[in-house]
């Protein structure tokens, strides 16, 4: 009786542990969503999108739960690339550029002219592994603020959405230490109003 109970102690010991396990990697997945994959699927440009549109309406409904009026429909808005790319500077996802109608000059962007206040631009998010892993990522998102209003990082507001819903950070809001490290990327295309551009091979055609 002893043994059996050691045995089945063991084996229960080790079931919760493995279990707590995962629980911590699926948490670890959402909450540093920041964090770069270290072996991305590499998609052709077909692969991509159908893998983007197999997750467009749970990518939706989850950011919608973040309630930012800025990125209603976003779906909905210009897109400037063919198919999603991998973006090194966001964690090594496929991502997909949006930008609103008030960003109209985003895609003409010269070295020196700025977008409007209001201007707002979204990059969702997708993550694919080589081993078949496919879900959704953080949406990161960057509102123009009026002139003055966030001088630290040039009056452009950085948000980082994850897949539920949940704001991981806001450099107006809570947790703005958190992605304050955006800007300091973006500080290297300053002279295109701190914007990055898509990839030229993965440009829509004008």
């Amino acid at each position: 009786m002893t043994i059996d109970f050691q045995q089945n102690f063991q084996r229960t010991a080790t079931a919760i542990a493995l279990l707590l396990a995962c629980a911590n990697m699926a948490i670890a997945d959402e909450q540093d969503a920041h964090l770069a994959i270290e072996n991305p699927a590499e998609l052709s440009k077909e692969e991509a999108e159908a893998f983007y549109r197999s997750l467009t309406r749970r990518m939706a409904r989850g950011y919608a739960a973040a309630r930012l009026d800025m990125i209603r429909n976003y779906q909905n808005w210009p897109v400037f690339n063919d198919a999603p790319y991998i973006s090194a500077t966001h964690g090594q996802r496929y991502v997909n550029s949006y930008a609103n109608r008030m960003a109209h000059n985003y895609g003409t962007l010269q070295e020196g002219e700025a977008l409007p206040a209001g201007s707002v631009l979204a990059k969702d998010s997708m993550t694919v592994t080589d081993e078949g892993n496919v879900h959704p990522g953080a949406m990161f998102v960057m509102e123009k603020l009026r002139e003055g209003a966030s001088p630290d990082t040039a009056d452009w507001r950085y948000i980082m959405v994850l897949p539920d819903g949940s704001v991981f950070g806001d450099t107006t809001g809570n947790r703005s230490a958190a992605v304050a490290y955006c800007h300091d990327c973006h500080e290297q295309v300053a002279d295109r109003d701190y914007t990055f551009f898509v990839p030229e091979e993965y440009r829509v055609a004008n």
